[in-house]
């Protein structure tokens, strides 16, 4: 099957993404693998007429804004995020109007809809930066409250929440993590920053799926405690064979992230079924707040 798969890649041009999240045999069958952003921003870069995205829903549509040109398969249109459900464009709309027309922040784990009447979007990795880089004294952030909440700490910017979340992140709790610490009293603690405030007051660093990948590589230790979503465990694993890593919690498992088999990106490369189309006017104005983004780095 992924020779067959390999094989259908390279007479059609295409180029498979697949999130950290992804299940192992997934993310071997890859010709990239990393967090959902940065694989948008590598595929832009390639001569690839057909871009896979093994990941879920937000994840192709970001792809799609960015490479207009190329056409973007999801092989399992049922994988979706219910964080990024959490929030639509009316909704927002008519909450930044009650705030004052406010500057909008939003996560790229949502849709191009919310990210098209937002200001500027943000990842895990780059808030901050984003909060910080902003003239407003106040501003808005969706979908993630434990995100704004994590940035809120590190900015003298008030920061007004949204109601989302992500739920195997926020359903980690202090007992996981003093259990999983218990069982592994070598192992240092990191924590994804979806994570809520009493989770993160835990870790000894907080990083994205990328940035753990890359701490662990620069550190000196040996063991380490994810937390974040299991997935990650094969890749950072990949990474640092000769250290260890250990969940701080099983449950922390989505499910949306392991519904794309090897099976449904055969047949996505066969028949182009999933292709992900974001409306151009929709398109043009989350391409704004994604590409305000990115020229801050």
């Amino acid at each position: 099957m992924k020779q067959i798969i390999r094989d259908l890649a390279r007479r059609k041009n295409a180029i498979i993404l697949a999130h950290n999240y992804q299940p192992p045999q997934i993310q071997d069958i890859a010709d990239l693998c990393g967090d959902s952003l940065e694989l948008s921003i590598k595929a832009a870069k390639t001569s690839a007429d057909i871009i896979v995205f093994c990941g879920v829903h937000f994840m192709a549509e970001t792809a799609a804004i960015l490479c207009p040109d190329k056409t973007v398969l999801l092989p399992n249109p049922d994988s979706g995020c219910p964080m990024a459900d959490m929030v639509d464009p009316a909704g927002l709309t008519a909450r930044k109007k009650a705030l004052g027309n406010i500057p909008v922040i939003t996560y790229v784990n949502s849709s191009a809809a919310v990210k098209a009447v937002s200001d500027i979007c943000c990842t895990s990795a780059n808030v901050i930066d984003v909060v910080n880089a902003q003239s407003a004294d106040e501003v808005l952030m969706t979908p993630d409250k434990n995100l704004a909440q994590y940035a809120a700490g590190h900015t003298d910017k008030k920061i007004h929440l949204w109601d989302g979340f992500c739920p195997f992140h926020n359903n980690l709790t202090p007992e996981d993590v003093t259990a999983a610490r218990q069982q592994h009293p070598e192992a240092l603690f990191m924590a994804h920053p979806e994570c809520p405030p009493e989770i993160l007051a835990l870790a000894d660093t907080i990083q994205s799926t990328s940035g753990m990948i890359r701490y662990a590589q620069n550190s000196a230790h040996r063991q380490f405690i994810i937390g974040t979503e299991v997935g990650l465990l094969y890749p950072i694993s990949k990474a640092n064979p000769y250290k260890q890593f250990f969940p701080a919690s099983e449950k922390m498992l989505c499910k949306d992230m392991k519904k794309i088999g090897l099976k449904d990106i055969k047949n996505s490369l066969e028949t182009l079924s999933g292709e992900i189309r974001v409306p151009e006017d929709i398109r043009k104005n989350a391409l704004g707040a994604v590409q305000k983004m990115i020229d801050l780095a």
